[in-house]
């Protein structure tokens, strides 16, 4: 599998220390986006109630890479010298990538955060409770 900054190594014919730079840029605004972006999520799925399905986190994914390509775009073109349309058409390189990749990892998030959630309150319907006054041993 090519990586990405090998690829902008070599499509582009980038040094490989300017092509490096921009993949830490990028790297930062993706987790930043991540994290302004699934808080926003949540917030949604809390107010309108709905179930993260397959088709939900679809929608996640590809909502995510959008907002996350409307600001990578324009820094890809600065960052190399390039036009618009040529820093889209390698974003859209590596979003096919990463398209997947967001799918998939955020729904494994999803059943491990269910597995822990539903394994917390099991935990807790069987533990005693404290009574007053009492000292755990």
């Amino acid at each position: 599998m090519v990586r990405p900054v090998t690829a902008i190594v070599w499509v582009m014919q980038q040094p490989l220390s300017h092509a490096g730079g921009l993949a830490v840029a990028i790297s930062t605004i993706a987790m930043l986006w991540n994290m302004v972006f699934n808080a926003a999520f949540d917030r949604a799925q809390a107010k309108m109630g709905f179930r993260r399905n397959i088709a939900v986190r679809a929608l996640h994914a590809l909502l995510f890479e959008t907002g996350l390509m409307i600001a990578v775009v324009p820094l890809a073109a600065w960052w190399l010298e390039i036009g618009l349309l040529e820093a889209l058409i390698l974003d859209i390189g590596l979003l096919l990538f990463f398209l997947f990749y967001t799918f998939i990892y955020n729904w494994c998030y999803d059943i491990l955060r269910e597995l822990l959630a539903a394994k917390i309150r099991s935990a807790r319907r069987i533990s005693p409770p404290a009574r007053a006054g009492s000292r755990p041993n």
